[in-house]
């Protein structure tokens, strides 16, 4: 800066306003300024003014799987809210592995970002704790903390499952299936729990399989639908509830592209997160959407209320509710 300072023939203090507060230079001595910069190639340098003001303008979001659209749509929410907010996002992937997240929130907090926003599968109270000890700020989403350690934002899982589950119901549907894995995860642990109230609340008339795909992925889904397939008919479901529209499109695919099965004549099928491949899939998936956008912007306007309150903030649970999307794989 002292460099441009002297190209330009102007204080260090107007070369700072002219970078931070352009509105105090006038318009011929900001010009000048800018032309030195570019003459000598300045670039600031964010780290150095990181250690003077404590944070920079940025805002850091962990996500556990960007390959899923909820996350992508949390993303893109946080983005629009982080912006509005004068700061800028930055992604990190750890694709569920609680190693990889702790290096990015240590990352993140070694390079004094304003705040986190966290979206885990798993437990990621030590992780928190550590960064929030350093000022640090932290917002969860999708995954509900132990009382008293941060902000977050929620969708009610539980109702997900319910959703699901109550939809097939209503439609005439008598034998369920749920198809699910990791129950180590939360918001799983929450969707099962809605889908046996559904299914108690039916009474007797209906009856509730767990099937455990043992993964999430496109390839446990496969797996599932070729061994529903090799059942006998009186053995195949009715009606699926699929904890994520991933596993529920392969599941579609092997039953009734590949062996034949018709979806939603034979069995319906409904997915529980309505992510952006469910309505284009060969059978239109059913699915209870997930509020991303809404979550990640949510977040962002937390975690601000937070920097700006201080001492005095109390951390706060927001919970969002999912809508059920009727498509061609279950209708009305």
């Amino acid at each position: 800066m002292q460099d441009v300072a002297d190209a330009a023939g102007v204080s260090l203090g107007t070369v700072s306003n002219v970078l931070n507060h352009p509105a105090k230079v006038s318009p011929a001595t900001a010009e000048r300024v800018r032309e030195a910069i570019s003459r000598l190639g300045f670039v600031r340098n964010d780290a150095a003014r990181s250690l003077v003001s404590g944070s920079t303008k940025s805002v850091g979001m962990v996500l556990a799987d960007i390959e899923n659209s909820l996350f992508i749509d949390m993303a893109h929410g946080a983005q629009e809210a982080a912006r509005a907010a004068g700061q800028h996002l930055l992604l990190a992937n750890t694709a569920c592995d609680m190693k990889l997240q702790d290096d990015y929130l240590d990352l993140f907090d070694e390079s004094r970002v304003t705040g986190v926003l966290l979206a885990p599968m798993e437990d990621s109270t030590v992780g928190i704790a550590r960064i929030r000890s350093h000022g640090r700020q932290v917002v969860l989403l999708n995954y509900a903390p132990r009382p008293g350690t941060c902000c977050s934002v929620l969708v009610n899982n539980e109702h997900v499952g319910y959703l699901a589950a109550r939809h097939l119901i209503d439609t005439g549907r008598t034998r369920l299936a749920f198809v699910v894995a990791h129950d180590d995860y939360q918001p799983v642990r929450d969707r099962r729990r809605g889908v046996r109230a559904a299914v108690e609340e039916a009474g007797g008339g209906v009856t509730l399989e767990e099937i455990d795909s043992v993964g999430l992925t496109a390839s446990h889904g496969h797996a599932v639908g070729r061994d529903l397939a090799r059942r006998t008919s009186r053995d195949v479901p009715d009606g699926l509830i699929v904890v994520t529209d991933e596993l529920a499109n392969a599941i579609i695919h092997e039953l009734h592209t590949v062996a034949g099965i018709r979806v939603p004549e034979r069995v319906a099928v409904v997915g529980c997160e309505n992510n952006r491949a469910a309505g284009a899939a060969a059978v239109p998936l059913t699915a209870v959407d997930m509020p991303g956008r809404m979550m990640g912007q949510e977040a962002i306007r937390l975690l601000m209320d937070e920097v700006s309150a201080g001492k005095r903030h109390r951390h706060a649970t927001v919970v969002l509710e999912p809508e059920l999307i009727v498509r061609a794989s279950a209708p009305l």
